[in-house]
């Protein structure tokens, strides 16, 4: 993959899509604990949104690959997704809709919340 810098902003059915074609992707959940014992999505790597300054070094394995940061609806994860632009992660996105949406449009057995 290029560095050139991704879109800011991705929908839930191109995530999937890209997992279903085994892309590396990296698929970040900044939710709190709480939230995710409420919903989740398999295989994601998990830093609530306030501890990723401190925590960025367990995302340096993935700064070459597409992350992509969700929550609940995308607002913290937008703000997550331009934060590490900021640190020099050129292939980060914010997944439009979150996890709400991720339940809505792809996979309905995720609990909504």
């Amino acid at each position: 993959m290029t560095n050139q810098a991704l879109p800011a902003e991705i929908d839930v059915k191109s995530v999937k899509q890209l997992r279903d074609q085994g892309e590396a992707i990296t698929l970040l959940d900044v939710r709190e604990p709480g939230e995710i014992a409420t919903a989740a999505i398999e295989g994601t790597v998990r830093i609530p949104m306030q501890q990723i300054p401190t925590r960025l070094s367990e995302l340096e394995p993935h700064k070459n690959q597409r992350i992509v940061v969700h929550c609940h609806h995308g607002g913290r994860s937008a703000r997550v997704q331009a934060w590490l632009q900021q640190q020099g992660y050129t292939q980060v996105q914010n997944m439009t809709g979150g996890i709400d949406a991720w339940s809505l449009e792809v996979d309905p057995s995720v609990p909504r919340y």
